[in-house]
């Protein structure tokens, strides 16, 4: 990638920084030079954590607030201060309505207003590629907020990931302690180019600084081929010396669990959001995250973009031999 030579640091408010991407695009920033605000959840119960910045934000200035409320927002995160621009790696933790409206849209939104009133001119955002063909409240959410971001008047750069390591590494222990690889289907239904938390956050870092990146939609994955979920089992058992076990699980059990938590949902309000993270595992279960082509319907690995250089099966290895630790929090599919 060319990234532009005149690159001048810039003073950058980030949100969503405590998690394991956004931890990656805040060192990402600091090692370019720019001078990173990081606003991350109040700790109340910790009052020791607020006197000093996060071990994992060292080199960024930490500032408490409430994403969610526009005046803690404003009074301790802006502060009425000036920034350049802003990056958000934020997202909602379980996809459930109530928290995608809430984090993925009104959130942003409120964060939107501010930046624009700091004098940014730059958003770069992170987003998901799934939401190309919506079908889920958080993917409507999202592209609700990409809209908005879109007819802003900022510089933008919507930043739509294919998979993450983590959300496919739940079955590695698993297959350790010699229980069988679990698919859907046959196991070759969906497919995708993995992107490693430190590749994202660098081209996150590229967003801000590379013109060619601006006011665009980027789907991005990491390096190919795209892989299926049969192939990612069938290469962990090789790594581990095992013959190959897989159980394969009935796309439609995940179906009609999720039509009957609907039925159910309509009475009791707690098995409608079963009922929707149902339909979340219905949709990783049979969607690859891949580019959509509008015009055949269909999954296109060709015209997936690629970056970086980690692979998912380098990130096996590490796992295997304890040099890296799986930290996959809501991101565990297994």
């Amino acid at each position: 990638m060319n990234v532009s030579d005149t690159k001048q640091p810039r003073r950058v408010l980030m949100v969503g920084g405590t998690g394991t991407i956004g931890r990656a695009t805040v060192s990402a920033l600091l090692a370019r030079g720019h001078e990173v605000v990081c606003v991350v959840r109040p700790r109340a119960r910790d009052a020791s954590m607020q006197e000093r910045p996060l071990d994992c934000l060292q080199g960024a200035e930490v500032r408490f607030a409430d994403v969610t409320d526009p005046a803690s927002l404003a009074e301790h995160g802006f502060r009425n201060e000036h920034f350049d621009a802003v990056v958000s790696c934020l997202a909602s933790r379980t996809g459930e309505p109530r928290d995608a409206w809430a984090i993925d849209h009104q959130a942003h939104m409120g964060l939107l207003a501010q930046a624009k009133s700091a004098g940014a001119t730059q958003m770069v955002l992170l987003s998901a590629i799934c939401v190309q063909r919506p079908r889920l409240a958080f993917q409507q959410a999202k592209l609700a907020f990409e809209q908005a971001l879109m007819e802003s008047g900022l510089t933008y750069s919507i930043v739509r990931p294919t998979a993450f390591f983590k959300s496919l590494s739940g079955q590695v222990s698993r297959v350790q302690q010699g229980k069988p690889y679990l698919v859907f289907g046959d196991g070759t239904l969906t497919a995708c180019k993995p992107i490693s938390d430190a590749d994202l956050a660098a081209y996150l870092a590229d967003c801000l600084e590379d013109p060619s990146l601006h006011d665009k939609i980027l789907p991005i994955g990491g390096p190919g081929p795209a892989i299926t979920a049969l192939e990612q089992g069938q290469f962990l058992f090789e790594l581990l010396g095992r013959e190959p076990r897989f159980k394969q699980v009935p796309v439609s059990l995940i179906s009609g669990i999720a039509a009957v938590l609907g039925v159910l949902g309509k009475v009791a309000p707690r098995l409608a959001v079963k009922a929707e993270l149902a339909r979340i595992g219905h949709y990783y279960a049979t969607e690859s995250m891949l580019v959509l082509d509008p015009e055949t319907g269909l999954y296109d690995a060709d015209a997936t973009p690629e970056t970086g250089q980690d692979t998912l099966f380098d990130y096996y290895r590490q796992l295997v031999d304890g040099s890296e630790t799986a930290e996959r929090g809501e991101h565990s599919v297994f």
